[in-house]
């Protein structure tokens, strides 16, 4: 069967469907991609965008963004309705506990679904402890600490009301939208009936630490099921959180080997980075530095790249071709286009190369597999 994934759009007012034009609107995604091979690119984009825009400009009380998509299996939507109803509840507590003590967790959660899903899948391989597992991996040096904390106080209430009941994969997901819903982000739905893996292998992470060519960034993507507006929209995730210096030093001082610094940042702001990271520095900075310590979805994010004054060279690379760069001017024109879309892609990297029902196990202890 092919993969279909569309989106709905439902807009409400004050509780009840409109009867208008706006009661829904369905962006078949796989159409606008069919088209595509009729049209210049840029236009299937700019199709899906107007598109965004129609519901935005519907007079409606709120917007709620709403992904229909074609499950693969084992996913179900409300897969714990009867062997664990409440199992959303016990996750939004701990994680909303955690988050008020330190606002990093929300840039740490999306880092760790990231990092678990485009692995191996998202079967919390990324969980399991051991001296060559996934986490020991440098890219994942920044998932350390608290959110795996965080995890295991999840795993330890669900294990004391829902025994052996939800997987740690499932948990990452829902603690991940939780996260980004308190650093105000929308909320989003998450399918859930996801298996835990059973190994977990730190030569198999191949998530680039440096620079990366955009084109590299999207064949990434795409063979895990995701296409250039999911690439775009996730990279929006860059407005929270911090880098180290040495990640951007080639940027700054000698961007390709040349000796110079990237020639698309804008001088002000490569001064103003270069006092923060002088050569060879260990310092952090701010991915976004309008946000900076609030540690909160900021719709500066898209401007700043459209400025060039990304921090990332792979966030600047989105106004490098024609298709991104349409998006990330849609975005900064409509920012609430921006927050739709992003719940809608997270929940499609919550679906990627997921185990089938019969492999896998349900972990007791999401840092150990049963069996030991």
């Amino acid at each position: 069967m092919e993969d279909r994934h569309v989106l709905r759009l439902v807009a409400v007012f004050e509780g009840s469907r409109l009867s208008s034009a706006c009661w829904f609107l369905w962006l078949d995604r796989k159409m606008l991609v069919d088209k595509s091979r009729k049209m210049r690119a840029s236009r299937c984009w700019q199709l899906l965008l107007s598109a965004l825009a129609l519901v935005s400009s519907c007079a409606v009380r709120g917007i709620e963004a709403q992904p229909t998509i074609e499950l693969p299996p084992p996913l179900q939507w409300n897969f714990y309705q009867n062997s664990c109803p409440d199992v959303e509840k016990y996750v939004r507590n701990q994680v909303e506990s955690s988050w008020k003590q330190d606002r990093t967790l929300a840039a740490k959660f999306m880092q760790l679904l990231y990092t678990d899903c485009f692995i191996k899948g998202c079967d919390a391989s990324v969980l399991l402890d051991g001296p060559d597992s996934e986490k020991t991996a440098p890219q994942n040096a920044a998932i350390l600490g608290l959110p795996l904390e965080v995890i295991d106080k999840v795993k330890e209430v669900l294990e004391q009301h829902c025994p052996g009941v939800v997987s740690c994969a499932d948990i990452i997901n829902l603690a991940a939208r939780d996260a980004v819903i308190l650093a105000g982000g929308v909320s989003y739905p998450v399918p859930t009936g996801r298996r835990d893996g059973n190994s977990s292998i730190a030569k198999l992470v191949d998530i680039a630490l440096h620079a990366v060519r955009w084109e590299q960034v999207i064949h990434y993507f795409q063979i895990r099921g995701m296409d250039l507006l999911d690439v775009t929209t996730l990279l929006g995730g860059h407005t929270l959180g911090k880098t180290t210096c040495k990640f951007i030093s080639d940027r700054l001082y000698n961007f390709n080997n040349t000796g110079q610094p990237d020639p698309s940042m804008d001088p002000t702001f490569l001064s103003e980075l270069r006092e923060q990271c002088p050569p060879n520095s260990t310092n952090m900075v701010y991915l976004n530095p309008d946000s900076g310590p609030s540690y909160t979805f900021s719709k500066t994010f898209y401007s700043r790249v459209l400025n060039h004054r990304a921090v990332l060279g792979i966030d600047q690379q989105i106004v490098a071709q024609d298709e991104s760069l349409q998006i990330a001017k849609r975005y900064d024109a409509n920012y609430e286009d921006f927050l739709k879309m992003f719940g809608y892609s997270m929940t499609k990297l919550g679906n990627t190369w997921l185990l089938p029902g019969d492999q896998g196990e349900i972990r007791k202890n999401c840092r150990v597999v049963n069996w030991k």
